[in-house]
């Protein structure tokens, strides 16, 4: 597994993504972003802004921390103290 933070943001996302049975589609309608951004960030090819982080956790129903979280943690509703 590659330690660049892109990369593992982006398996973060698509673990997440995937759980809740959800298509990149879907998750891209729900936070406004693009379906081929989306993409690309899960492929850790795109350096995604905080702004842009905040609309896919509020997509999900999650504080952006749980985003940041390595990938295989359980993505908790609750904010992170």
């Amino acid at each position: 597994m590659s330690d660049d933070p892109r990369s593992l943001f982006g398996l973060r996302l698509s673990e997440i993504r995937k759980n809740r049975g959800w298509s990149q589609e879907r998750l891209a309608k729900k936070s406004g972003l693009a379906r081929s951004y989306v993409g690309g960030v899960e492929r850790g090819q795109r350096n995604i802004a905080l702004l842009n982080i905040c609309r896919l956790a509020d997509a999900l129903g999650l504080p952006p921390s749980a985003l940041l979280a390595q990938p295989g943690i359980k993505a908790d509703k609750k904010a992170v103290a």
